[in-house]
Parts: C-alpha cells; sequence; structure tokens
C-alpha cells in the first residue's frame, strides 16, 4: 500500500481593512492560492486581538488607516505577545513614517495596495517561512527618506547595542547597511551560516523580530550617518 503525499501547510491568513470592497478583492485573490486560507476578516483594528485569539492565523494583512484603532496601534499590541502572527502592512504610499513606525513595533514588511496579486501571494508565503517581505536595500531607502533621530532616541539604541560583541556589532551596521548574508560575509570574512548564526544572536539578544529591526537601531543609533 503507497502511504499517502503529506499535505501542504496551509498558511491562515487574517485581512485586516476598513474597505470592505478591498477586503473582498484580497480574500479572492489569497482563495485562488492552494497553500493560503482566509481565516477571518476585520473592518478595524479593536477586532484584530479577538480575531487572532479566536482564528489564530500564521500571517495578519494590516491596513494602516481605520476608524477606532488604526493598524499601527493594533500591530504595536499584537506584536507585543508571545507567540503573535507575522504581520504585514497594507498602504498606499511607499516612504510614510507610519509605514516606519508599524516596522519598529515588529511588522514583517509592507505591501502597495496597488501591488500585483502574485506579489501579494508570495509576500504572505514568505512571512509564513519567518522570511522577509523586505528586502534590506528597501529598507535603508525608507530609513533614508523618512526617519529622523531624536537624541533620546539615539541614547536608548546605543544602549540596547552595547549588549552586543565587536563581531554582532559590525553584522548588526552591515544588515543596516543593506548588504545581505553573503555579502556581509564576504566583507567581514565570514562564512553565510556564520553571518547567519550572529544575526540569530543579534535578534536574541535584542529581543527583535526580525532584521528590518535590527536596521532600524543601527539607523537610531547613528551608526548610518557615515556616508557610503
Amino acid at each position: 500500500m503507497t502511504a499517502p503525499e503529506p499535505e501542504t501547510e496551509t498558511v491562515g491568513v487574517l485581512v485586516v481593512d476598513d474597505d470592505p470592497l478591498v477586503r473582498a478583492g484580497l480574500v479572492m485573490m489569497l482563495g485562488g492560492a492552494p497553500d493560503i486560507r482566509v481565516v477571518g476578516e476585520a473592518g478595524d483594528g479593536t477586532q484584530v486581538l479577538p480575531m487572532v485569539d479566536r482564528y489564530a492565523p500564521g500571517v495578519v494583512l494590516m491596513d494602516i488607516r481605520m476608524p477606532n484603532m488604526d493598524g499601527l496601534a493594533a500591530t504595536e499590541a499584537l506584536r507585543a505577545r508571545r507567540h503573535a502572527p507575522e504581520v504585514i502592512i497594507l498602504t498606499t504610499f511607499d516612504a510614510d513614517e507610519h509605514v516606519l513606525r508599524g516596522l519598529r513595533a515588529g511588522a514583517a514588511g509592507f505591501v502597495l495596495k496597488d501591488t500585483p496579486p502574485a506579489e501579494i501571494v508570495d509576500a504572505v508565503r514568505r512571512v509564513a517561512k519567518g522570511l522577509p517581505v523586505l528586502s534590506p536595500a528597501v529598507t535603508r531607502r525608507l530609513i533614508a527618506r523618512v526617519a529622523g533621530s531624536g537624541h533620546d532616541r539615539r541614547t536608548r539604541a546605543r544602549e540596547r547595542l552595547a549588549l552586543l560583541n565587536d563581531r554582532e556589532r559590525e553584522v548588526a551596521v552591515a544588515v543596516g547597511q543593506g548588504r545581505s548574508n553573503a555579502e556581509i560575509g564576504s566583507v567581514l570574512y565570514l562564512s553565510v551560516p556564520t553571518v547567519k548564526t550572529h544575526v540569530s544572536s543579534i535578534l536574541t539578544k535584542l529581543d527583535l523580530n526580525n532584521r528590518v529591526q535590527i536596521a532600524l537601531l543601527a539607523h537610531d543609533a547613528g551608526l548610518l550617518d557615515d556616508p557610503e
């Protein structure tokens, strides 16, 4: 008797947007993917935590601008939890200070609402596997365009980075510069597996969610201010 083939793991998605037409479009788009299942829809940020508790999605597609509780506040509340689902921000602007706030809160990345359907589906798949939606280069451009760093923020960032050893600090700066693991390895004379180990250690020591937050912290500390 032939053993049955293992089933492809399905990613549960919660769609959060106050526009019913946008939600309907996203549900239809995601519904066409055999490995993705929309487990629920919400029209306001206040519904997010209860629906996450009820449906346990792996990924939340989160609109930024909503009444009562916006997507940023909902993202911050959600990502403060242990074992929180990944969050992808939905936005109409690709260099918005609100996007940056969402990334600081731990969102895995953002997609524009006019992004081709196949790319949104791919973004869901990527974050479900723990991969970043944003390339380091996109992160760097976003920081450069919309981020400011006050004195208090810089001081706090430098205090946190002081928890790292010298090599981890070098890796953190390289992540902030938009370098891939292979590029970091080449510059610092490290193997790619060793770079990955350092990145994992940085995330653990600093209690961060992803590489995007490493880049933001390096920026806030003023480590990316030198001209390239």
